[in-house]
């Protein structure tokens, strides 16, 4: 990832307008440049953590609002990463800190969101926000810098996809296998069966990676396990080949009854192997064993 030297975001501020399908509308400013965009709307209530929310690759497809209403005061820094670039369609705060206070810091949140071509949007009532999303539910929004039509905006935001039924896998998923080497992945060559040289250094665990964040794979690394993490067309049979004692199945983006090929996988999965999930992964592991997901 190509990080810029860092310094303070000093363009000049845009008006900015979200508009929810439902018609809700909220007036705010651009610290990222013009933009038109939209998406899910949800929200996140962590204090800390933002670099951590952008680069997950579950938020692919969301437009995120931080309920804590100070974001981007610590910067962006290499070790937070939880993937190799932005994933999420917009970032929506109350108030944008353009010029962050930390010794590990590389760049300002506007100038790591503007070089991943991410719209951010500030003066937000993000406590408005909030409440109408939990009364109402997640919804789809746009947000623009040049458009200001409300009755306009609702209707580009009725035309986006729902979230229900999309595969937003395909979009995070890598195409190979690869192992994890402590910071970052690596790619790996495995025997056309899928064998796999396991070096030793844990139990043999294959991982599914349906858009994981890097953190899973530090934890379970730390916790005795040798990673081989596989994309989500990886066979059972290859899982077999590989050696592997155990699998587990990650969180990632979109719709998991969307996912039937990936279902029809765990299905032989879980006949042979002990299988854990998390967030995407938990909910894919219901579908096999006759639950269902909303």
């Amino acid at each position: 990832m190509r990080i810029r030297a860092h310094r303070a975001y000093k363009g000049d501020p845009m008006k900015a307008i979200l508009v929810l399908e439902d018609g809700f509308t909220l007036h705010g400013k651009s610290f990222t440049g013009a933009f038109e965009g939209g998406g899910e709307v949800i929200f996140n209530t962590g204090m800390t953590g933002y670099q951590e929310v952008i680069t997950d690759p579950s938020y692919c497809g969301q437009m995120v609002c931080m309920t804590y209403p100070l974001i981007g005061n610590y910067g962006i820094t290499r070790e937070d990463m939880e993937s190799s670039k932005a994933h999420l369609s917009a970032l929506l705060v109350k108030e944008c800190c353009k010029r962050p206070s930390n010794w590990r810091s590389y760049c300002s949140l506007p100038d790591f969101l503007m070089e991943q071509a991410v719209p951010g949007m500030e003066g937000l009532d993000t406590r408005a926000l909030t409440r109408h999303l939990r009364l109402h539910g997640a919804m789809r929004a746009v947000i623009s810098t040049g458009e200001m039509d409300v009755t306009t905006l609702v209707a580009r935001a009725k035309a986006l996809p729902s979230m229900e039924g999309q595969n937003l896998v395909a979009k995070v998923a890598p195409k190979e296998p690869y192992i994890w080497d402590g910071m970052a992945p690596k790619k790996v060559s495995l025997a056309s069966d899928g064998k796999h040289n396991w070096q030793g250094t844990g139990l043999p665990l294959v991982v599914y990676d349906y858009g994981i964040k890097w953190n899973i794979l530090r934890l379970l690394t730390q916790a005795g396990f040798e990673i081989l993490a596989v994309p989500p067309d990886f066979s059972a049979a290859a899982v077999n080949a590989s050696g592997a004692k155990a699998v587990f199945l990650s969180n990632g983006p979109g719709d998991p009854a969307a996912l039937h090929k990936e279902v029809g996988i765990i299905r032989e999965l879980i006949a042979a192997f002990p299988v854990a999930g998390i967030c995407l992964g938990h909910q894919l592991l219901g579908h096999p064993v006759g639950g269902s997901t909303i």
